[in-house]
Parts: structure tokens; sequence; C-alpha cells
């Protein structure tokens, strides 16, 4: 795979894992791979739908200007928008601090047959609420555990689990920021609150480390995304996404089968009994 699957909890080093990475393709070959998984992937995504026994929460976690919106629209903008939207955490409203901070994450979890994606998520209370210290220690770290619970009840109750970390580097981070002040196009994107957080680079990198580290799953793994280079970016998250749809296919496809057979026989009753009503009938 073109992203590295996390399913059991150990430590990680971040630096073990390339920001950079292109899979041996070219930017040419990875874009027209790329159509392919996405008409694959909005296929999966209609027998999802159709069948209604599943349902897949995709979380997006990265540093600023990884790429979260980017992938939105090259991904999920691949799917059928009527199966899917998008669910973004900003910071908590007085309402939402005065709940637990799974409150407003389970509200927004997918029902059977439909696919949302997490714009940020639960991850934000043990990433900027330990690197800004807006809770102590103690609370934060039990956090993790509340996390593992909580995606274990998802998967438990039908919910494929797809978190995906947008692996960038510090360098192509500033490049990034640099070139939204330059593009007329972009420049609303500005905020200086994201530079004065590249000086928490180091304390955000612990954090997030110890996120995929604690919080890697079976049930729920971490996909640590490659995200210097976008298109390959949305080629790895599109085959990450892909990969863990296809084995419920055959599944899925069974069940529209038995659907269709029901339907059909419903109909047939249906214009059965109408014609018995006609007159000269009975």
């Amino acid at each position: 795979m073109l992203a590295k699957r996390l399913q059991k909890t150990g430590k990680v080093n971040l630096g073990d894992f390339s920001t950079s990475d292109t899979g041996g393709l070219t930017k040419e070959d990875g874009e027209a791979r790329f159509v392919l998984l996405a008409r694959e992937l909005e296929d999966l995504q209609e027998l999802l739908y159709a069948a209604g026994e599943n349902s897949l929460l995709v979380v997006l976690q990265g540093r600023d200007t990884s790429g979260k919106d980017g992938t939105l629209t090259a991904v999920a903008g691949a799917m059928n928008p009527v199966g899917v939207r998008v669910a973004s955490f900003k910071v908590p409203t007085s309402e939402e601090l005065a709940h637990d901070f799974l409150w407003r994450i389970h509200k927004q979890t997918p029902e059977k047959g439909q696919v949302v994606f997490f714009n940020r998520s639960q991850y934000e209370d043990v990433l900027v609420a330990r690197v800004h210290e807006l809770v102590p220690q103690s609370v934060w770290e039990r956090r993790f555990d509340h996390i593992n619970r909580f995606e274990e009840m998802l998967s438990d109750a039908g919910t494929l689990i797809v978190k995906l970390y947008l692996h960038l580097s510090e360098s192509e981070q500033e490049e990034r920021l640099l070139a939204r002040e330059e593009d007329p196009e972009k420049a609303w994107k500005l905020n200086p609150g994201d530079w004065s957080e590249r000086k928490r680079w180091d304390a955000y990198t612990a954090a997030y480390e110890d996120a995929l580290g604690r919080c890697a799953t079976p049930h729920a793994p971490w996909y640590i995304v490659p995200s210097d280079r976008k298109w390959f970016r949305n080629l790895a998250v599109a085959e990450s996404l892909v990969t863990v749809l296809e084995p419920y296919r055959t599944s899925w496809e069974k069940k529209l089968m038995k659907i269709g057979e029901n339907q059909k026989a419903a109909l047939a009753k249906m214009r059965q009994e109408e014609s018995a009503k006609k007159p000269g009938k009975g």
C-alpha cells in the first residue's frame, strides 16, 4: 500500500516515515491511477449505500496546510453526494464544552449506508488540548482509552473506520503558507495563528506520535499518508479507502440481489392484485 497502515498500539516515530514518497510513480501515472481508483470507490460507495449494512467513517488529521480540504475535494468529491457528508470540528462552542469531549463527535457519526468525513476529529482533544495545555495531563492521558473504546463501539455497530494522518514536512508547510500570501485566490485561508503553531512543531510531533501509537487498532487503524505531493496524497487516500471497502463487495452484492428479488416479488403481487380487481375478473 502507498500509505503505511498502523493497526496495533506501540511507539511511533514520525521521523521513520517519508513525507515525500511517490511509490515509484510519476505524477502523470499517479493521476491516471487515481481516476481508476475514484471510479472503483464510487462503485463501492454505491454498494455500501444500497446494502445499508455498514457505514464508513473517514477521519482526516494533519497539521495546518497538510491538505485536509484538498483531500475532501478530490476523494469525497469522487463519491455520490447523496450518501456523503463532511463534519468539521473547530474550536468547541460553550454548549460543547459543557458536555464530555466525545459528545459533539458522536452526533456526527454516520448512519448505516452513509459515509462521513471528519475534518479534524476527537483527536483534537489529545492534540491541541495537550499542546496548548487546555486541560491537565491527567485529563488528556485518559482520553486515549476513551477514544479507543468509543471507536470499538462504532466498529461493533458496523461502522468501518479509516483514520488518515496527512504527513507533511516542516519545509513543505512553510512553502504552502508563503504561497497563500502570494496567491489572491488562497489569501482567504491566511491565518496568523498558523505561523504561531509552527513554533510548536516538536510539541505537535510528540502529540501526534502518541495519538498514532496509542490509538491504532485492528478495527480502527491509522494510515500515515505522505502528503508533500498533493497528487500522491490523494492517490494514497483513495487506495486506502478502496482497500478497506473491497472485502465487503461480495456480501453487499448478495444483499442487493436479495433486495431485488423481494422487490420483484412484491411488484408481481401488486400487479396480480390489480389485475384481479379489473372489471370482468372474479
